[in-house]
């Protein structure tokens, strides 16, 4: 049985997709953070590998927009799934992780993330904080990012409100 050369693309298009979702949760958030020369070589050639995969040997511009379209569908159906179900979300999304707590680094944590010491030490500067030992609370949030709150109540009042600026807050009705 011979599939349309476009229904096949689609096919693939979706299986790259969840290859690559699931591929992203195994190997950890804090790669989505930012990015090193080594992640951004990573990036390129990986999108150029699983290019293929998805169109085959189709490469005419009615293949690509199709693979395009179809990419651009599931990840809105797939924010759509996370968004209404707890479940999925929790399957495709970690949850955020304590990295220091009163000027304590939790040790396991960090561990469990493969995040070194000088890496969290980075993250506290750029937050504007001299050491860890400083910090009140400073977290591996689901995108990769580290929020720090520090103990200095003007610093907190000034990260507070630069995060709400950054993000709409959400309310879901239950």
């Amino acid at each position: 049985m011979t599939l349309n050369p476009f229904f096949e693309i689609i096919i693939r298009v979706i299986c790259v997709y969840l290859f690559m979702v699931f591929a992203i949760r195994i190997f950890g958030k804090k790669e989505l953070s930012q990015l090193s020369t080594t992640d951004l070589v990573f990036i390129v050639l990986i999108s150029n590998a699983v290019q293929n995969a998805m169109v085959g040997s189709d490469s005419s511009l009615k293949g690509g927009l199709i693979a395009a379209s179809v990419l651009f569908i599931l990840n809105f159906a797939l924010k759509l799934l996370m968004y209404r179900s707890s479940e999925i979300k929790d399957l495709i999304e970690d949850k955020p992780v304590i990295l220091v707590h009163d000027g304590k680094v939790d040790i396991e944590h960090m561990h469990s993330i493969r995040m070194t010491l000088e890496e969290l030490e980075e993250a506290v500067r750029e937050h504007g904080v001299e050491s860890y030992k400083e910090v009140k609370l400073a977290i591996l949030e689901v995108d990769g990012n580290v929020s720090v709150i520090s103990g200095n109540d003007d610093r907190l009042k000034q990260t507070h409100h630069k995060y709400r600026r950054r993000h709409k807050t959400l309310t879901r009705s239950a």
